[in-house]
């Protein structure tokens, strides 16, 4: 009997080593009238993200209705070796969107053979949809009570059909927990990135950013890709501005101060930069210097009155106040979560000064 616990005991150990370091695993949900783009986003986002040790972080799979080729909206179909049961085994499911849907786009109903797939998925499953994918996780009941988006020409129709669904329809994502919508496309990009961070950091994002040849993190939402009468100008109103106050963030920084790089009133300045950005300066200010905090909480051992001083917020108080809305979680958690480079490590940054009144918060 001592053998057979023994025996038995090992097996458990192994299956629990084998748990810690085996990759995440990402289904993607491949429907016909899929846009090939949509489905290569997930495979090249994910697939860079790689550990400290270069191991993959993400182990990603794709699955259909059935195995076999499923069309697109190209003049080509993809080959798709699983079925839905790979559903069972995801760790996260990603929907893309596709243009065949029919029933769920009209009516927001379900076709049997899609209600039969998403059965599949375990309680607890992370769930993602980029662009109209989003329609299959409404349907499905997967949204309901939940903040999500969709690509702005979709959304009012997806607000009607869904009720119960919380649309934001102004944002390029949305993060609910377990349940992440996309805006149109591209944003899958956006989303993509944004759970690499939270799973794994600003620095793995950064570099899968890097290989990947995107912006980390991409200003504004959806409102700057809306077709409007007046055609926007060729060069940014506001670019000087941003990129005199990223070299300042730990400074105090007045609207004044912004409006006097792009040689324009304090109110031309401000319309300019939300028409740009989506954002006021105070609210991207603030966004930077959280980007900030974070590159400072995971790379180095500062004080927390130390970091708040280098990322603009004056104090730790005030620094734990940002961080916690941003992240929703304090700068202590997040730093015990990152903190992945050796102790003492520091970032080369400028001497840093308290925010003063009257500065931009």
């Amino acid at each position: 009997m001592g053998d057979s616990y023994d025996s038995g005991l090992n097996d458990m150990l192994r299956y629990d080593r084998a748990m810690e370091t085996r990759a995440h695993r990402v289904v993607v949900l491949a429907l016909a009238g899929l846009l090939p783009f949509e489905l290569g986003i997930p495979h090249r986002i994910f697939g860079r993200a790689l550990g400290a040790d270069g191991r993959p972080l993400y182990e990603i799979l794709t699955c259909g209705l059935a195995p076999g080729p499923v069309p697109t909206d190209a003049d080509f179909a993809i080959h798709v070796e699983h079925g839905p049961e790979l559903l069972a085994t995801a760790d996260t499911v990603v929907v893309p969107a596709s243009y065949e849907l029919g029933p769920v786009h009209s009516e927001g109903r379900l076709t049997p053979e899609l209600v039969a797939a998403l059965a599949h998925i375990r309680p607890g499953t992370r769930l993602v949809s980029i662009c109209t994918g989003g329609y299959v996780l409404a349907a499905a009941g997967f949204l309901d009570g939940r903040r999500a988006t969709t690509h702005w020409a979709s959304a009012e129709h997806f607000q009607r059909t869904f009720p119960a669904v919380l649309v934001d329809p102004g944002v390029l994502y949305t993060d609910d927990g377990d349940v992440l919508t996309s805006a149109g496309v591209a944003a899958g990009i956006d989303l993509c990135l944004h759970i690499v961070r939270r799973d794994h950091g600003v620095a793995v994002a950064n570099d899968v950013a890097r290989r990947t040849v995107v912006p980390p993190h991409r200003e504004g939402g959806q409102a700057q890709f809306i077709a409007r009468p007046v055609p926007q100008p060729q060069r940014s109103a506001t670019g000087a501005a941003r990129a005199w106050v990223l070299d300042r963030l730990h400074e105090p920084l007045l609207l004044t101060d912004l409006a006097r790089q792009e040689a324009v009133s304090v109110r031309t300045f401000t319309r300019r930069f939300r028409e740009e950005s989506g954002l006021s300066p105070g609210e991207w200010i603030v966004g930077q210097r959280v980007e900030r905090a974070r590159a400072l909480l995971e790379q180095t051992d500062l004080p927390m009155e130390h970091v708040a001083r280098e990322a603009g917020f004056g104090t730790a108080q005030s620094l734990r106040k940002h961080v916690q809305a941003a992240l929703g979680v304090s700068p202590t958690a997040y730093r015990r979560t990152f903190r992945e480079t050796a102790p003492g490590a520091t970032l080369p940054s400028p001497d840093g000064t308290s925010v003063g009144a009257g500065s931009v918060h």
